[in-house]
């Protein structure tokens, strides 16, 4: 049986943290998560301050890192594109190994938190064993069988994403017509209202993930065909 964990892991244990670097009051999403290829983790988005020409220097002259590119910005965030060599990635190398399923990756300056989903609690066990060995510093979380509920809290949403959704549906945003707007949450939980519409999906993503498709895979039920 599957199950997910939160991991933390300190910025500077592996090789994306390290290039990945930004100031205090900024965060990076890794979008269109890929363990392992020529293009392993091709795009992130910036959160927070921009960090500016002096961060994709940074990024450019690191060794592992052929390319950067910014794709776009907008109010408080930019999403770059990276080329890089992950073989140098420790971390990203065991995730391979174990064959874990990135879910979602979220850095700061100091730590990086990870949802991973492994195939048995056997296979978490080993990769905590892999990680030890490797000297990263990883310290874990919930860990709960995405199809059980009460084994765990929340389906695998931070904190941030439940208080979102949670308001989102008690305030009527799903409603018709619509009782709360995207503008309405941004003013309550002090971001943008693209971050509102962004953490809103991640949400939704990860609950489903966690929960009707986890029960596909484990074969607790088989989606009808039309």
């Amino acid at each position: 049986m599957s199950v997910i964990a939160t991991l933390r892991v300190s910025a500077d244990c592996f090789e994306l943290g390290r290039i990945l670097s930004v100031s205090s009051g900024c965060s990076i999403v890794l979008e269109n998560l890929v363990p392992l290829g020529e293009q392993a983790v091709p795009f992130f988005t910036i959160f927070g301050t921009d960090e500016g020409n002096d961060f994709r220097t940074a990024v450019q002259d690191h060794p592992s890192v052929s390319d950067i590119q910014q794709v776009s910005s907008q109010n408080d965030r930019t999403l770059f594109a990276l080329d890089w060599d992950i073989s140098e990635d420790r971390l990203f190398r065991g995730i391979h190994e174990m064959q874990a399923h990135l879910l979602s990756a979220t850095g700061g300056r100091d730590t990086w938190e990870f949802e991973l989903r492994f195939a048995s609690h056997e296979r978490l066990s080993e990769f905590k064993e892999y990680c030890s060995d490797a000297n990263i510093d990883l310290e874990v979380g919930h860990i709960y069988n995405p199809t059980r509920p009460e084994s765990g809290p929340f389906y695998g949403l931070t904190q941030r994403q439940r208080d979102t959704l949670v308001r989102a549906v008690q305030g009527g945003y799903y409603s018709l017509p619509r009782e709360l707007s995207t503008q309405d949450l941004a003013e309550e939980f002090g971001i943008s209202d693209q971050a509102v519409t962004e953490r809103l999906r991640r949400a939704i993503v990860a609950l489903v993930d966690n929960s009707l498709v986890a029960a596909m895979e484990d074969g607790e039920f088989e989606v009808p065909q039309p």
